[in-house]
Order: structure tokens, then C-alpha cells, then sequence
């Protein structure tokens, strides 16, 4: 079995997996709705004019510590098998701490102050905004494992 790191970072597919991210943070935005889903569509439209490819250079950077953090749960899906969807959301909970523990690290240390003032803005909602994304996280996990065979 493969490590999530290994499946997302080769090089053959790490393009395509960045494209696929960003798409999926673009559809997660889009589907925002209300006062906070207005706030997060103003963030997001800050960071991404703020630098012309911050988002894919942000994705790009985080990847391998994504994949790294991530990689329990799935070597433990894996052991399993069955649903990757379901196998996920079952834990959304703890794919989104994994993940924004990474993203909580890297905004107090980042010298990017737009950015930095947008993920602060939307943090307290963050691990609901990311356990809501998990079943799209999972689907594009088990896009790029099953093409890395």
C-alpha cells in the first residue's frame, strides 16, 4: 500500500492534483450561503486577488503536509476497505483537525498579511467549513490512489 504522500506528490500527478484542490476550495466557496458564506466569498476573493496563483502556490506548499497529516486515516481505510466517502466523513471530525492544524501552524508564522487576516477572519467557523468539504477531499483522494494504482 501506497502512503497518501507518495499518491499525491508524485510528480506524474501533483499538477493534476493541485488543479483538482483548487477546484474543489472554488465549488466548497461557491456553495456558501448567508452572512457567513458572504464573508467567506469575500475572503476568498481577497486572498485570490491579493497575488495572482496564491491559492495554487498555497496548495502546492501545503500539499505533502496534507498528504502526511492525512495518510492515517487512510492506510486505516485502506486496511478496511469499502467506502472511501463514507469512510471519511465518518471521521470528518478528525480530518479537519488534521488539516487545520497544519493551516493553524502556517498563519502564525506566514508573511502574508491579506492572507493571514482572511484565514483569521474565517477560523472560528473552520472546522465546520472543512468537515463539510471531507466527502470531496475523500472523492479526490480516491481519484489520484486509483490512478496511482
Amino acid at each position: 500500500m501506497a502512503d497518501l504522500k507518495t499518491v499525491l506528490t508524485d510528480p506524474a500527478r501533483r499538477a493534476e492534483v493541485i488543479r483538482d484542490a483548487e477546484r474543489l476550495l472554488e465549488d466548497e466557496v461557491d456553495r456558501k450561503s448567508g452572512l457567513s458564506g458572504l464573508a467567506i466569498k469575500g475572503a476568498f476573493k481577497v486572498v485570490k486577488g491579493a497575488k495572482p496563483g496564491m491559492v495554487h502556490d498555497v496548495i502546492d506548499g501545503l500539499l505533502n503536509d496534507f498528504a502526511a497529516r492525512l495518510d492515517p486515516i487512510y492506510q486505516a481505510y485502506l486496511a478496511q476497505k469499502g467506502d472511501i466517502v463514507g469512510y471519511f466523513t465518518g471521521r470528518k471530525g478528525d480530518v479537519a483537525d488534521a488539516l487545520l492544524g497544519i493551516t493553524d501552524d502556517r498563519a502564525r508564522t506566514t508573511r502574508h498579511t491579506a492572507l493571514k487576516k482572511a484565514y483569521e477572519s474565517l477560523r472560528p467557523q473552520g472546522k465546520k467549513n472543512v468537515e463539510e468539504a471531507v466527502a470531496g477531499i475523500a472523492r479526490l483522494i480516491d481519484k489520484h490512489g486509483k490512478a496511482a494504482g
